[in-house]
This record gives structure tokens, C-alpha cells and sequence, in this order.
């Protein structure tokens, strides 16, 4: 079922076309990657779904209502966790959990479960009573989700949640994010983390200069672009008879051999390896181990735009 619609919206700063006519959707129970560097505009995008800037042009649906005409229509179910910490440092974790939760309308015995089950979600339940100005980055980041967590949202828009924080932090957000959905929350996840993307979203709309230019799921992505595996085989010994037959193999389009190493470019295609590994029958050099390396979300980004994402 779609849940979010967006129309051909616009939004301009100046001489600056921070979002040029875009469109999209959203699937209930979906996570949707936007993906691009910064500056591409999924800031702005996202703000507008949330009805904190309102379009110059275009329009956003939420459940089938526009949102850019009923901003109510979407802020009661929606959850959002903004790039910049949106905490008060000066009081506890509880109280800032308390005054958000009291902020969407929590109160009692509701308020109390509440914050109790976000922050087992969240994993700070025992640094509750300290000062946020006390927290790490991280447990700043997963405070700053707990918030937004509190009112049960049906959607909930991260911006940029893992930006500045440590590795362990990180891990907890993107399995909190992955167990969030499980339960059924519809997620729009931004990102210039390539990896967090191919990770955590079941759809990806790669975003640069205000457009998007790709949109699908990761393998529909790098189906997009002729780009190559990589596979790399350990074997117990080098010989010419294997090195002979791969360079006469039709699906490798590159060999090279060091030490205990065979190093191939291989097309993409399903009988690639089988056929590579034919190669090997009779000959004195029997296989370790392959790794194969595919295409990825960055080398679609390269093929699509001429430069690497986080140029």
C-alpha cells in the first residue's frame, strides 16, 4: 500500500535550486534510502515531508491527503529525527524524554510505558538520570531517536543518524532501525554512507544537485551500469595451463596472477563462475578459496554522475 506520495516538488534558496522537481513514493512498512553527498538536497526533501518548509512548487500526499495543504494530516503519526542533536544537555535523559513526551500529547501512566519501552529500544535505560551534556555522541544520537520513538509513530524520517558517532553507536542505530521495521514502521533513511544504505533499505532514490537520478532496488541499481565482478581465487599453486584457460575464457575480461593469487574481471552474468571454475579441471593448481567482489551503490553513483559519492 502506498503510504507517502511526493509530486514534482520544488524548493529554492536564493540563486540555489536545493530540490528540482522530484517525485517519489513510499511503501507501508518499507525502509526507502535517500541517497546522494551533501548538499544534494535530502535535507530539504525530507524537511518537506515533515511540514517543517513548505514547497514553492508540487505537492505530498500522506495517505492519499495532502500534507502541503493539512500539515495535520501527517504529524501525528510521524516521527522525525533531525540531523542536529534536538536535545535540552542541561537536563537528564528522562526529563528530555518527559517534556517531548509530554509535548505529543503523553501524560500518566501512558508517558511512563512509554519512555520505559524506548529506552530498552534505544539501550541507555540505565544513564537515564544523567545530564545529556554527560553523553557520548552516540548515546546523544539514540536519545535523539528515543524522541522521536515516544508517540508510536506509523513513519518515521532519519536524517543523517549515524554522522559523528562511534562504530559501536553506529551498529546499535542500524539494527535499532532494522528491528523498527520488522515491527512494521515505515522508515525514509538519508545517507552518504553507501554501506548503511545497501544495508538497511529495500528501495534506494540516489539524489545529486536537487534531482533524483536513479531510483529502484540495489540490484536494479547496479543492473543499471556494465560494471564487472571481481573474483579473486586462492590456489594451492600458480600454473600456466589454468592462466591459459581463463585468458581463453569468454566471460573473463582481465587476468592477473602473484604468489598464491588469481585475480580476475569477470562479467556479470550467472554461468560466469561455473565456467571459471571449469577452467581448473585437470590442471595442478586446485582452488582455496573465491571471494567475489560486486558492483555497488558507489560505482553506480560514479557511472551516473562521473565522480565518486563523497566527492
Amino acid at each position: 500500500m502506498e503510504l507517502l506520495k511526493v509530486e514534482a516538488i520544488k524548493k529554492q534558496f536564493k540563486e540555489i535550486k536545493a530540490v528540482d522537481g522530484i517525485s517519489f513514493h513510499v511503501q507501508e512498512g518499507e525502509v526507502l534510502g535517500l541517497l546522494g553527498p551533501n548538499g544534494a538536497g535530502k535535507s530539504t526533501t525530507i524537511s518537506m515531508i515533515s511540514t517543517l518548509l513548505r514547497p514553492d512548487a508540487g505537492d505530498i500526499y500522506y495517505r492519499g491527503k495532502s500534507i502541503v495543504k493539512s500539515p495535520k494530516g501527517i504529524k501525528n503519526e510521524l516521527g522525525f529525527i533531525p540531523q542536529e542533536i534536538a536535545l535540552y544537555p542541561t537536563l537528564s535523559g528522562m526529563e528530555n524524554l518527559q517534556f517531548w513526551g509530554k509535548a505529543y500529547g503523553l501524560r500518566g501512566k501512558e508517558l511512563k510505558e512509554r519512555i520505559q519501552k524506548v529506552s530498552q529500544i534505544i539501550g541507555i535505560d540505565k544513564r537515564l538520570k544523567d545530564k545529556v551534556e554527560k553523553y557520548s555522541g552516540g548515546m546523544k544520537r539514540r536519545l535523539n531517536i528515543g524522541v522521536a520513538l515516544l508517540h508510536q509513530p506509523k513513519i518515521v524520517i532519519m536524517d543523517e543518524p549515524t554522522v559523528g558517532i562511534d562504530p559501536q553507536s553506529r551498529k546499535h542505530i542500524l539494527e535499532t532501525v532494522k528491528a523498527l521495521n520488522k515491527q512494521g514502521m515505515t522508515v525514509i533513511y538519508t545517507s552518504h554512507y553507501m554501506e548503511e544504505v545497501e544495508y538497511l533499505c529495500s528501495r534506494i532514490c540516489i539524489m545529486d544537485y536537487g534531482k533524483i537520478i536513479a531510483e529502484g532496488t540495489k540490484e536494479q541499481l547496479t543492473d543499471m551500469i556494465d560494471e564487472k565482478k571481481q573474483v579473486t581465487i586462492k590456489v594451492d599453486q600458480q600454473s600456466q595451463e589454468v592462466i591459459d584457460a581463463l585468458n581463453s575464457n569468454q566471460e573473463v575480461d582481465k587476468v592477473e596472477h602473484k604468489e598464491d593469487q588469481i585475480i580476475l574481471t569477470v562479467k556479470k552474468h550467472n554461468e560466469a563462475l561455473k565456467n571459471i571454475i571449469d577452467c581448473f579441471t585437470h590442471t595442478p593448481s586446485n582452488i582455496l578459496s573465491i571471494d567475489i567482489k560486486e558492483p555497488n551503490l558507489e560505482a553506480v553513483f560514479l557511472h551516473l554522475t562521473g565522480r565518486a559519492l563523497r566527492d
